[in-house]
């Protein structure tokens, strides 16, 4: 039985396509450490981490408190909302991101601010089994390891 996805999840699609058009890898609903999920990560060519937090309305944004934890898992943090969201409300210097289920365009970039090697090893490690097991499930949906 398919769902229909959620329009945080079409957003999500649409940054997921501008991330590979940079260089990037993409991983919706990654979890960076316990209690945090992030919307979208994104490792790039250098090895750098991207994290993008897809909100559909104002409601959903002004629901997230967890988002402030998400800064010190990521070079650079953004937003990605459609054309209809009132970016002001978004917090200055973080990422602004505005797409569709199909595209997306980055607005305003956020100033870099490097993680740690230790902690950047630990998250492209993860990043990588993450990606490796969800591949493994597309490709074996009955397996249980």
């Amino acid at each position: 039985m398919q769902t229909q996805p959620r329009p945080g999840q079409l957003l999500a699609r649409g940054v997921s396509r501008l991330l590979f058009s940079h260089g990037f890898a993409a991983v919706e609903e990654f979890v960076p450490d316990r209690g945090l999920r992030v919307d979208v990560i994104g490792l790039g060519p250098r090895s750098e981490i991207w994290v993008v937090e897809c909100k559909s309305s104002r409601a959903d944004f002004r629901s997230d408190a967890k988002w402030h934890g998400y800064l010190d898992w990521c070079d650079r943090y953004f937003w990605a909302v459609d054309t209809e969201f009132p970016t002001d409300l978004l917090p200055e210097g973080t990422g602004l991101i505005v797409g569709d289920a199909y595209d997306a365009e980055i607005l305003r970039m956020p100033e870099e601010t490097k993680l740690a090697p230790a902690r950047r090893k630990v998250l492209v490690q993860k990043f990588a089994v993450h990606a490796a097991r969800r591949l493994h499930a597309l490709r074996d949906p009955g397996f249980i390891a």
